[in-house]
């Protein structure tokens, strides 16, 4: 396996690249509402994300035809959009989006409520959201890649909810997916040591109920197998000489911790 280690140019690079991707998804985030279609979530995410001057690196990658991710409720990732999908009065859906500044790329995704919603899929929501600040507690040069795995695991298993285990976290850089693959569940091997000029995409995907998925015979879509509500919460972060670096949140660095 072979990690890439970024120069101090390509890290500001990638710094640019999610710094826009935040800009994107806080936008997208506003723009929820009851009654909107998930292919108009697309088309706002798409004209955002062009009119920084970057590329959506879904669109095409592999087939998928759509700038945005965009899944709703049991749907656990890539959600196709569609003008005929309206969103409603307390659904979860979650988006998932990437971009390529200047061959760069940053990827990140993140669930919201649509309107109110019940307690239940809101503790889904923040539980799934705060995995990802217990997993890269341990993203520190020194620690090693499954470190951050155990954590995420061992939080979300308090609640009793599902890891999705067909899924994964990844490498990124000059690629959209470059290894190393990051589970979000505990492993009996240590994985690499982590080192600082890493960039990883960290991606929780948690299920209120089991963890086993369905891929729908459209060939991108991913559902709870159960029925169940899906959550998703993912960031770019960089492995520094200390704390971890969030590239694809407002003005990087950590986030405070719940």
């Amino acid at each position: 396996m072979a990690v890439s280690i970024k120069s101090a140019r390509e890290i500001e690079l990638m710094r640019k690249a999610g710094e826009l991707l935040a800009m994107v998804h806080d936008e997208l985030g506003k723009a929820i509402r009851p009654g909107m279609s998930t292919q108009e979530v697309n088309e706002l995410g798409t004209r955002l994300i062009r009119d920084c001057g970057c590329v959506p690196n879904f669109l095409h990658y592999n087939g998928y035809p759509a700038a945005i991710c965009v899944s709703v409720n049991d749907e656990v990732v890539h959600g196709i959009p569609r003008k005929d999908r309206l969103l409603k009065e307390g659904d979860i859906v979650s988006l998932d989006a990437g971009l390529i500044y200047k061959g760069y790329h940053s990827d990140a995704a993140r669930t919201h409520a649509v309107g109110k919603i019940s307690a239940e899929a809101q503790q889904l929501i923040d539980v799934t959201r705060q995995s990802f600040f217990e997993g890269i507690k341990m993203a520190r040069a020194g620690c090693h890649l499954h470190d951050i795995s155990a954590a995420i695991d061992a939080y979300v298993s308090r609640f009793g909810y599902g890891i999705v285990r067909d899924l994964v976290g990844h490498g990124i850089g000059t690629s959209l997916h470059e290894d190393p693959q990051i589970p979000n569940f505990a492993q009996k091997r240590k994985g690499v040591r982590l080192q600082p000029g890493m960039t990883l995409a960290v991606e929780p995907m948690i299920n209120a109920g089991g963890w086993k998925v369905n891929f729908l015979k459209d060939g991108w879509t991913v559902v709870t197998k159960d029925g169940s509500l899906s959550a998703h919460y993912e960031n770019t972060i960089l492995i520094t000489d200390g704390e971890p670096e969030i590239l694809t949140m407002p003005r990087g660095g950590l986030s405070p911790v719940i």
